[in-house]
């Protein structure tokens, strides 16, 4: 009897084990054309799991996916101020830092900087970072503004004289009212980081002046448009700027695409790699995640997506021209002039969207 027990606890035990191991299987949700061709082949090669990868191009997407919950995913990349709110909401667990030994290659002064978000880097890590400029087609610029025009300020978005001269080329903003509204502020010598309603009021009237010459509002179609050629300037972060620059010099195709950071200042963000509460594999999310984190390849994706990355041991495995490019890694004095973007309370939230379903809509 005694054994016929003990076996029986012994096979409960055994299947309780068995129940408790996660499937090799880890559900991704990045942002698009924002990882290496063959990261998730590695990863897939190096550990058995089988990867499933599907992509967003705008916070308020994946915020509405984090807030409802049973998202499904296991790894999500929020910018850290999206992520600040939903940490706030009860949308991600803590990462185990035990199970995430490749911690020790992050810069400490950038991941100090993604602790303003998320204070001891509890619930996440930098995946990469950059800033919010203007692209743009040197040749059709030059065509219509002049071959001594330097591009070098917002004015080019902002100033409906200029940006009219533009129009037939095609400009274009991205669709982040939490980006461009606060652009248009700073602009205008105001505050980026402010929630008075009245200067959201007068950054939101900016850009309905400039909205007639807007060809789209989009957080991702101005890569391949860029490269093209079919849109001529851009407001777009920075690593998707010289990713339609590769493009465009990849097709040969006669098109030259620059990038500034505008001498006025410009946003300054952290996407960051975060687990949801309710990630059906979150042993599997811990390793993807450390593995991200391993200096060859964070220097990969750098090498590939040309968005700057905080890990400091990839560094000397990042090609030369992107380490050395100042719109990818911005000078000191560059740095000096760079925000921080805000977390929004429910109020300014709702100013916020209805500014820029008037600024979209013309209404």
């Amino acid at each position: 009897m005694k054994k016929t027990l003990m076996m029986a606890a012994i096979a409960t035990v055994s299947a309780t084990t068995v129940m408790a191991e996660e499937e090799p299987v880890l559900n991704v949700y990045n942002w698009s054309d924002y990882i290496a061709e063959d990261t998730l082949a590695k990863f897939e090669e190096a550990t058995g799991i089988k990867v499933n990868y599907d992509v967003y191009d705008s916070n308020e997407v994946l915020e509405a996916k984090m807030l409802t919950g049973n998202s499904g995913y296991d790894v999500v990349v929020p910018t850290s101020d999206f992520l600040q709110r939903q940490i706030a909401a009860g949308a991600y667990q803590p990462l185990d830092k035990s199970l995430l030994p490749n911690l020790a290659n992050m810069d400490p002064d950038l991941m100090a900087g993604a602790a303003v978000y998320d204070p001891g880097n509890t619930y996440a890590t930098i995946y990469m970072w950059g800033t919010t400029g203007i692209g743009y087609n040197v040749g059709d610029v030059a065509e219509r503004l002049g071959e001594d025009y330097t591009v070098d300020s917002w004015s080019i978005i902002f100033d409906p004289e200029i940006v009219s001269k533009l129009s037939d080329c095609g400009v274009t903003m991205l669709d982040a009212p939490t980006e461009m509204i606060p652009a248009a502020m700073n602009y205008l010598g105001l505050d980026p980081r402010s929630t008075k309603p009245e200067d959201i009021e007068a950054g939101a009237a900016l850009l309905e002046k400039v909205r007639p010459y807007i060809k789209y509002f989009h957080s991702s179609q101005y890569i391949n448009d860029l490269a093209n050629g079919d849109v001529c300037v851009s407001v777009g972060w920075s690593g998707d700027v010289f990713q339609a620059q590769a493009r465009a010099e990849e097709a040969d195709n006669g098109v030259e695409i620059g990038y500034v950071i505008p001498k006025e200042g410009a946003l300054q963000w952290f996407d960051m790699m975060a687990i949801p509460a309710d990630a059906p594999h979150p042993e599997n999310a811990h390793k993807f995640i450390n593995f991200i984190m391993d200096a060859q390849i964070t220097a990969d994706i750098t090498n590939y997506v040309w968005y700057a990355n905080a890990n400091k041991a990839s560094m000397p495995l990042v090609d030369v021209e992107i380490t050395e490019d100042p719109g990818i890694f911005p000078t000191p004095e560059a740095k000096k002039r760079l925000w921080a973007s805000v977390v929004y309370d429910a109020r300014t939230d709702r100013l916020m969207t209805r500014a820029w379903t008037r600024i979209k809509t013309g209404q």
